[in-house]
């Protein structure tokens, strides 16, 4: 079980750390908000990770399957939620704002369920974890406490990192001059709608 808790660390890690738009989200929370609300973000994106390792041990290439089949949709409606978040920051910081990503006003409730629900819309998350489980990606024998282990593993991979992009944030909290707060606002508005049209054109 130590080798299978050990190999979804790195899988955990493999899947958390390459940069992507929940990875702005996590940071930029950090930056308007304090660590406290980016680490409601990042729990949430590890939350995610943790439903679909979960789901990839016990369901296995069925799941991924299906999963599959249904990415085309799935990644429409992803794309079109980041461009709507991009949309709308870029907006506030026309307005005169700081164009914050997530909501100033939200709950680390709301935050959290926003992170989830975006982290979930990624189905190749669940073909990644399948992979490793039921192909050639792991060593250890697939009993059910060692895909319990996995899934551990992972999880607390993507917690750790998300927790760590939430520290990289919170940093310059409360540090950031409103003239550098609005640019910040509009890089990271660019950031997440490259993300959307990367997304959407596959």
């Amino acid at each position: 079980m130590t080798r299978a808790f050990l190999e979804g660390a790195v899988a955990g890690y493999g899947i958390a750390i390459p940069v992507g738009a929940i990875a702005v989200l996590i940071v930029d929370t950090g930056l308007r908000q304090g660590f406290g609300s980016a680490v409601w973000a990042g729990a949430g994106a590890a939350t995610a990770d943790l439903i679909y390792a979960s789901l990839a041990a016990m369901a296995g290439s069925a799941l991924s399957e299906r999963m599959t089949s249904i990415q085309g949709e799935v990644r429409i409606i992803s794309g079109l939620v980041l461009l709507l978040i991009a949309a709308r920051s870029l907006l506030r910081v026309w307005r005169g704002g700081n164009g914050s990503l997530i909501s100033q006003t939200a709950t680390p409730g709301a935050i959290y369920l926003r992170l989830v629900g975006l982290t979930l819309a990624n189905p190749m998350t669940i073909a990644y974890f399948s992979a490793l489980i039921l192909g050639e990606g792991t060593s250890f024998a697939p009993t059910t406490s060692n895909r319990m282990g996995f899934v551990a593993g992972a999880a607390l991979a993507s917690l750790s990192w998300q927790t760590f992009l939430a520290g990289i944030g919170a940093i310059a909290h409360h540090r950031l001059p409103p003239r550098l707060g609005r640019v910040a606002g509009w890089m990271g508005s660019l950031i997440i709608a490259g993300f959307a049209i990367r997304i959407l054109l596959g």
